[in-house]
């Protein structure tokens, strides 16, 4: 699939800051709580913005044997590393998006941007990972094609892990002991420069005690990149222009959740990305079909979900992409009252806070 998915963007009046809230910096998570399914969990009825409370590790109370929870097993890159340029100085590149024609060449940040021009030579891990700038997208990312010692490392994935670190969102200020805690239990399929961060409430034990019920886990993939999190600067959020991420569903997936469905069970995404994903390959008659490709969907209030039947999330910075999708789905207003009760009851936010589950 070459061109690029994004969805015809209903009009709308918004503005980014229709979608800001004020959050106390203590209530920002910088550790995950431990176990992982001992997060808080808020229920949210979207019908009539109904709001109570519980513990992750309860969720199944909220859910019935016939549904599906569809769960993307992205897994995070040790995508961050840092190095030297040949323009002189210190070079920090966070590997975004890997090309599928070449699967050592990536999109990257750098930063700073003056050590990383075309034909610039970046050196990593004293000298066993070689980075050559070719282009600069319009975005300022840098395009990078790496070289190392394949007979040593049958993949960049594997000079990675001994190269790069895990790269933690910038608002996590404490060191993370345990790299593990920032991927989900169930993520396979290494890509991503951030965690489905949903995802990481669930314990294989959990998994298992919720299929022993009848729920089903369905599969899907989005490598997360910068379009996740690239901040809205547009004042009307229609403007705002997502970056791609590539995704994919396979034919048993599909199968899967078409079956499910046609059951009469509920389709429910474990997080924002899952979301995307499958709003992405779902037609108008609410059927997913197998593809893959470069989705840059955007989803905001106005938006006509065509599969999506509940959505498990964290709590999300304000005036983002995700809080939009969040208001799209649950409304806005319903959106804004939880986040404020959330606040009051000092939920733990963002990556390694509390969860909610819409309904």
């Amino acid at each position: 699939m070459n061109k690029p998915i994004t969805n015809p963007l209903p009009k709308t009046n918004l503005k980014k800051s229709d979608f800001y809230y004020e959050l106390p910096p203590e209530l920002i998570a910088n550790t995950p709580v431990t176990p992982r399914d001992a997060s808080r969990l808020m229920y949210l009825n979207r019908k009539t913005g109904e709001v109570s409370h519980s513990i992750f590790h309860n969720i199944g109370e909220f859910l019935r044997p016939d549904d599906t929870l569809v769960i993307n097993e992205s897994k995070v890159v040790p995508a961050r590393i840092n190095g030297t340029s040949s323009r002189g100085g210190d070079i920090e590149l966070l590997l975004l998006r890997r090309s599928q024609d070449d699967p050592d060449t990536w999109e990257c940040l750098a930063g700073p941007g003056k050590h990383a021009k075309p034909g610039d030579t970046l050196t990593f891990g004293n000298g066993s990972l070689i980075g050559s700038v070719k282009s600069i997208t319009d975005g300022g990312c840098r395009i990078v094609s790496f070289s190392y010692d394949k007979n040593k490392y049958h993949d960049i994935l594997a000079i990675l892990d001994e190269v790069g670190v895990i790269p933690l969102p910038p608002y996590i200020k404490e060191t993370l002991t345990d790299k593990n805690r920032y991927q989900t239990v169930y993520a396979t399929v290494e890509g991503s420069a951030a965690a489905p961060t949903a995802g990481l409430h669930f314990t294989p034990e959990l998994m298992k005690s919720l299929e022993a019920t009848g729920i089903v886990f369905a599969r899907v993939l989005l490598h997360i990149g910068l379009g996740t999190f690239r901040p809205v600067r547009e004042e009307n959020i229609a403007d705002h222009v997502m970056h791609t991420e590539y995704f994919s569903v396979s034919p048993e997936t599909a199968e899967l959740i078409n079956s499910r469905r046609r059951a009469g069970g509920r389709i429910i995404c474990v997080g924002t990305t899952s979301c995307r994903v499958l709003e992405t390959v779902a037609d108008e008659n609410g059927i997913v079909h197998p593809m893959s490709g470069e989705t840059g969907i955007f989803i905001y209030p106005g938006y006509q979900f065509k599969i999506t039947d509940g959505l498990i999330t964290n709590f999300h910075l304000p005036e983002s992409t995700l809080i939009m999708l969040v208001s799209a789905f649950a409304g806005r207003e319903n959106t804004l009252h939880a986040y404020d009760i959330a606040v009051r009851e000092k939920y733990r936010f963002y990556s390694f806070g509390d969860a909610m589950i819409i309904l």
